[in-house]
């Protein structure tokens, strides 16, 4: 049998055993489901609201969505009239990376009986990292008794809508109304149930090939056309792909784009001789003092107009003066008589005589 001390040495082997083990466990517990870790550098935040319903001291602090700390603290600074409630937070250093001193604290709460929490959003902060005992600015989350006023106006708007719509439905129950008539008058169902049978007919018309759209959608005299036509039209694509006829050579011949070529190269040509003042019109268009001339000639030439239709002259009497054209008339005249009386009588005048000497 072992002996008294050697019991006593066991048992204290195992409590140690034992004791070490609840320690590790611990440890390892808290390792694995603690929010900082046990051995990481903290940081203090604080943050001041004007009120903090249902936050709790312990409640996790997340940065977006993950717990970095908790609270550690929550009391009244009579200093601060508008935020007087200061929440004091602290958060492990290993998210310092992501949270800055402009970054914005909210309290939320988890689903709709969840706990209250805060959170920190950073997305749209620029500036340095938290220091410790920094104070982070605070955006207020509406409540529920906020949210509740908000809406009263919305809910007594939507209970005038509500009885609005009651009284419509109570003319349209009554068959008041032209909906009110659409659902009780028995008429616009005859009518309709008439066009339905009408409409009926003329399906029926159709698919017996009754009718312009009975033709053409059971006769196939059309199909066989439009299938001729387009096998025609094939025929003259193949033919200009061929080169034949006028739009295939057209097409393909290129006798027409060298002959357009040249005649653009020589066009280019003539209007280089143009600009160079080479050639007829080169010199008309570039020469001053042929076209100074020109321009004394159309001057004088408007002058002789005008001299002519003044009257002045040989030319503006001729234009201008009626006696002229009444002698010319008068001329006229009497030489129509003059013919017309020697074909009366050609004796009178073509009278030939001969003399012996």
């Amino acid at each position: 049998m072992p002996s008294q001390r050697q019991l006593k040495w066991a048992q204290l082997r195992v409590g140690i055993t034992v004791l070490i083990a609840s320690i590790t466990l611990a440890v390892l517990i808290f390792l694995m489901t603690g929010s900082t870790g046990l051995f990481t550098k903290k940081v203090d935040l604080r943050a001041y609201f004007d009120n903090t319903t249902g936050l709790r001291v312990g409640a996790p602090v997340r940065l977006h969505g993950v717990d970095i700390g908790n609270v550690t603290g929550i009391r009244v600074v009579p200093e601060r009239k508008t935020t007087p409630v200061e929440v004091t937070m602290r958060v492990s250093s290993r998210y310092l990376f992501n949270l800055r001193k402009d970054s914005i604290i909210t309290l939320k709460t988890a689903g709709v009986l969840g706990e209250v929490f805060a959170d920190i959003d950073s997305t749209r902060a620029k500036g340095p990292e938290v220091q410790n005992n920094d104070e982070l600015a605070v955006s207020e989350a509406p409540d529920f008794e906020d949210v509740v006023r908000s809406t009263q106006g919305t809910l007594v708007n939507l209970q005038v809508l509500l009885k609005r719509a009651d009284r419509i439905l109570t003319f349209v129950e009554t068959g008041e109304g032209t909906l009110g008539k659409f659902i009780r008058d028995p008429g616009l169902y005859n009518e309709l149930n008439a066009t339905v049978k009408d409409f009926q007919k003329i399906v029926a018309g159709i698919n017996q090939g009754e009718g312009t759209i009975g033709k053409l959608v059971k006769d196939d005299q059309l199909y066989r056309k439009a299938n001729a036509s387009i096998d025609k039209l094939n025929g003259l694509i193949d033919q200009v792909n061929e080169g034949q006829g006028t739009l295939g050579k057209f097409i393909k011949d290129p006798s027409l784009y060298n002959n357009a070529n040249q005649t653009i190269a020589r066009a280019n040509r003539m209007l280089d001789d143009i600009n160079s003042g080479r050639g007829t019109i080169g010199k008309l268009a570039k020469d001053e003092e042929l076209a100074a001339k020109i321009d004394n000639t159309v001057t004088k030439l408007s002058a002789l107009a005008d001299k002519m239709e003044a009257g002045q002259g040989t030319a503006g009497r001729f234009f201008a003066d009626p006696s002229l054209y009444n002698n010319t008339n008068a001329m006229i005249v009497e030489t129509r008589n003059l013919v017309q009386s020697i074909r009366e009588n050609p004796k009178k005048y073509l009278t030939i005589r001969f003399r012996l000497f």
